[in-house]
């Protein structure tokens, strides 16, 4: 019987235990556990824990007509449309599409649908996306601003159908190649609003153009008499529209302005300061310049430091230029020094990488830092955050400090990971484990939709986010500029929808 002592609060007559054995079932029990989790890892190839994915869509085209998909590879719009759907933001169920296009008077009736198939913003005439693209013929849609027409006037909406501008004017336009910039026009005078519908510029000119694409801190205005000025974002006259071209060297203070046919260089006041050369940039005090073909650089004071020579010549960064001499580059200093050999087929700098680049062959590229120091050499694919390189047969990964990194702890949304052995490429998961073995010819690394692309005997297939394969090796994309899936779908050669 088991006597208690309520004042003690002690159990006697019961036998001490034994620590020692205590401790090896704990550990006995422990290491059965985790035998237990090792083998589920194996046997499911465990992917790593991701956060709910998001529904994105895509544009669709089959057989003549249009749709929608999301990441899943499933129709949320059917292929029934005969014009192309778009879809502003992928990340936003809204799909816009045109009908009833009458070739001879240009008119047409537009369609705004969500998910559910339910038409939405239906109290306007039209709803329509509003296109921009720059010089190198990139085209995108502005993604969360809409243009709607109603009684014969434009006007602007969010995603979400609250109003920026009301219908009030004749016609509402992108600045080309700047994003969130909206060229409005009223009674044959135009001014340029933002995307929250906030004037930067009045309705009083004749055009609006940027001074250098993408750029948006000035623009040239240009008035009823075709002359150009300067405007800055405040509405503040840089300079008066007094002249037939102007040129924006890269300096606020200094501009190159077309005078009787003669390309002069103006302080803002109006202060000519140069006109022996065609001008080209400026930084700090130098200029660089071109006279009969050649370039060299001179001093706001025009004071020659280069004379011009080179066949082509641009700043780098501190005191470096990137110059070109018989048809090959190299970098000079600003007091024309070589400091890389005329060597490369081309040679660029990466500013807020603060890399430089040089293409020895088609295939060899070489990495400088911003010491001009070689940091890497072979071929390379530059991303965002991380650098994708193929270096004596081997594909490897950087970060921008030139630090050797798995693509694992690069790729930090990723569940798989493409990787090489003997010429083949597999899939690891996070923890380096095998999910797809080394069987393909090729493979891509997988994107926002969690799709990878993979290649066996000169096609290409894809598989999932958990490595299983959804679409066989099949699909020949030798002549695509771009490899990628959603599901079935494979981006199309234009780079702007999906197809099969």
């Amino acid at each position: 019987m088991l006597v208690i002592d309520m004042g003690k609060g002690k159990r006697y007559d019961e036998p001490k235990l034994n620590m020692k054995k205590v401790f090896g079932v704990i550990i006995t029990i422990a290491v059965i556990i985790m035998i237990i989790v090792s083998i589920k890892k194996i046997l499911k190839h465990e992917i790593a824990p991701v956060a709910e994915i998001k529904s994105k869509y895509y544009t669709v085209y089959l057989n003549g007509k249009w749709g929608v998909i999301n990441n899943q590879g499933q129709e949320v719009i059917p292929l029934d449309k005969d014009e192309m759907i778009v879809v502003p933001n992928k990340e936003k169920a809204i799909f816009l599409s045109i009908y009833d296009v009458n070739e001879q008077t240009g008119e047409y009736k537009t369609l705004a649908i969500n998910e559910k198939k339910e038409q939405i913003f239906n109290e306007y005439d039209r709803v329509e996306v509003i296109e921009n693209f720059d010089s190198k013929q990139n085209i995108w849609y502005e993604e969360n601003i809409l243009r709607v027409y109603k009684n014969e006037k434009y006007g602007l909406i969010d995603l979400e159908g609250k109003t920026i501008l009301n219908c009030d004017y004749d016609e509402i336009t992108s600045l080309k190649s700047v994003k969130e910039n909206f060229i409005v026009r009223q009674n044959d005078k135009v001014g340029l609003v933002n995307s929250k519908g906030q004037e930067i510029i009045k309705i009083q000119y004749k055009e609006i153009k940027t001074l250098k694409e993408g750029y948006k801190n000035e623009y040239i205005i240009v008035d009823e008499n075709d002359n150009c000025g300067v405007i800055s974002t405040s509405g503040t006259i840089i300079l008066e529209p007094a002249y037939k071209q102007i040129k924006y060297l890269g300096n606020a203070e200094i501009y190159a302005v077309l005078i009787d046919n003669v390309w002069t260089l103006i302080k803002k006041n109006g202060e000519v300061i140069n006109n022996a050369y065609n001008y080209i940039s400026v930084k700090g005090e130098n200029v660089v310049v071109e006279k009969d073909g050649k370039y060299g650089i001179i001093t706001t004071k025009g004071e020659e430091k280069i004379t011009p020579t080179y066949e082509s010549l641009e700043y780098a960064f501190s005191v470096y230029y990137i110059a070109k001499q018989e048809g090959k580059y190299g970098i000079i200093n600003i007091d024309n020094e070589p400091i890389i050999p005329f060597e490369y087929l081309n040679m660029y700098y990466v500013e807020d990488k603060s890399i430089l680049i040089g293409d020895i062959t088609t295939t060899e590229t070489v990495i400088f830092d911003n010491n001009l120091a070689q940091k890497l050499k072979g071929l390379f694919v530059f991303e965002d955050e991380y650098i994708k390189a193929r270096i004596d047969g081997q594909n490897k990964y950087y970060n921008y400090r030139f630090e050797e990194k798995q693509n694992r702890e690069l790729l930090t949304k990723n569940t798989l990971f493409v990787s090489e052995k003997d010429g083949k490429y597999g899939y690891l998961n996070v923890s380096g484990e095998i999910v797809v073995d080394y069987i393909y010819d090729d493979a891509k690394e997988q994107n926002e939709a969690g799709y990878a692309a993979v290649k066996k005997d000169g096609k290409w297939g894809c598989i999932d986010r958990a490595g299983k394969l959804i679409l066989e090796p099949s699909v020949n994309l030798d002549n695509n500029l771009y490899t990628d899936f959603i599901g079935q779908w494979h981006l199309s050669n234009e780079g702007i929808y999906y197809t099969k």
